[in-house]
């Protein structure tokens, strides 16, 4: 094990850091979108509303996400700062690629296809774990299907219940309920993301000896990581949000409720399971699914499609650049000496 500089240590950890805000600017969609092509909220609202339940979503969840990163996708005694540097260099520059695109490709994703990238490059396929990959692979299609399984049983429920409302007091009543829906979809949204930076600093800080001999995220880890993805909400990112928003299918704030609310319910179970789940995947899904409630013509299958090929492509591609920028950061020789 090679003892890091302090300064190093420190440039790790603010680059983590620095993907965790980029995973807030990019999955800002997730929370807002609906809530704002509804014109339930303004964006420059709805971001400050997505940005403050993201940073209080460690006041509800446990750490299973983080331990699930830190210590379940490879193995923990392989880890050093060069695999830390390929997997975080991997997943910003996956980020950057679709964002600058407008994709709503997976962060999470990203982020665990540069961990495995970085980790074979340095030990082989034996490095990886695989009960733990395999949660997250299997949330691949899990997330989705369950999300739009949810908000199309949703839409039937409220349909059926207030079948005898005028469209005008309907607009009215789900207008202010997906005040609550966004909030708990924010929620499930920093309590999940978040814990993904958690546990690659958890696990960083671990390699180099400074957590006491077991692993746990450190109370400072937490906090910082928090704010990190809710200043990431805050800055929105505008082409995501018009792409889940309204190029998907046409939301009411009646469809923006269900799909809100079905993909809340499914984050608060991969949380609480410690499964690392793609925020994007669920909305996606559930947004889908409300659209299809209507009738199949209103989603916009095309889009549809091309989002799956970027959730596809995202492991193995964010796997391969995390690769260059492991062999790169060995040739060139600064994660190695301390």
């Amino acid at each position: 094990m090679t003892t890091l500089a302090m300064p190093l240590l420190i440039g790790l950890i603010v680059l983590a850091l620095a993907f965790d805000f980029i995973n807030g600017l990019h999955d800002a969609a997730n929370s807002i979108a609906t809530v704002v092509s509804t014109r339930v909220l303004r964006p420059q609202y709805a971001v400050l509303w997505a940005a403050f339940f993201n940073f209080i979503a460690f006041l509800f969840f446990g750490l299973h996400v983080a331990e699930t990163v830190g210590k379940g996708t490879i193995h923990v005694d392989i880890v050093d700062a060069q695999v830390i540097f390929g997997a975080l260099m991997g997943a910003i520059a996956w980020n950057l690629i679709t964002w600058g695109l407008g994709i709503p490709s997976s962060s999470s994703h990203a982020l665990i296809g540069g961990l495995v990238g970085a980790g074979v490059s340095k030990g082989g396929i034996g490095v990886i774990e695989w009960a733990g990959l395999g949660k997250t692979v299997s949330a691949i299609v899990m997330s989705p299907a369950i999300g739009l399984l949810l908000a199309l049983v949703l839409v039937l429920v409220t349909t059926w219940l207030f079948l005898r409302s005028t469209p005008l007091a309907n607009d009215r009543r789900f207008r202010k309920l997906q005040l609550v829906s966004a909030s708990l979809y924010s929620l499930g949204h920093g309590g999940n993301d978040a814990q993904k930076t958690m546990g690659i600093i958890a696990v960083l800080l671990y390699s180099q000896g400074l957590l006491g001999g077991s692993f746990h995220v450190p109370l400072w880890v937490v906090l910082s990581c928090q704010a990190a993805m809710g200043l990431g909400t805050l800055m929105g990112g505008w082409k995501i949000v018009h792409t889940m928003g309204s190029k998907i299918t046409r939301l009411t704030p009646t469809q923006g409720f269900c799909a809100e609310t079905g993909g809340a319910i499914t984050l608060f179970a991969a949380t609480w399971l410690g499964i690392p789940v793609s925020t994007t995947h669920t909305i996606t899904g559930a947004i889908v699914g409300v659209g299809a409630a209507r009738r199949m013509s209103a989603v916009r299958w095309s889009v549809a499609s091309s989002i799956v090929v970027a959730w596809v492509v995202t492991l193995p591609a964010s796997a391969l650049i995390a690769a260059f920028f492991y062999w790169l950061a060995g040739a060139i020789g600064f994660l190695t000496h301390g």
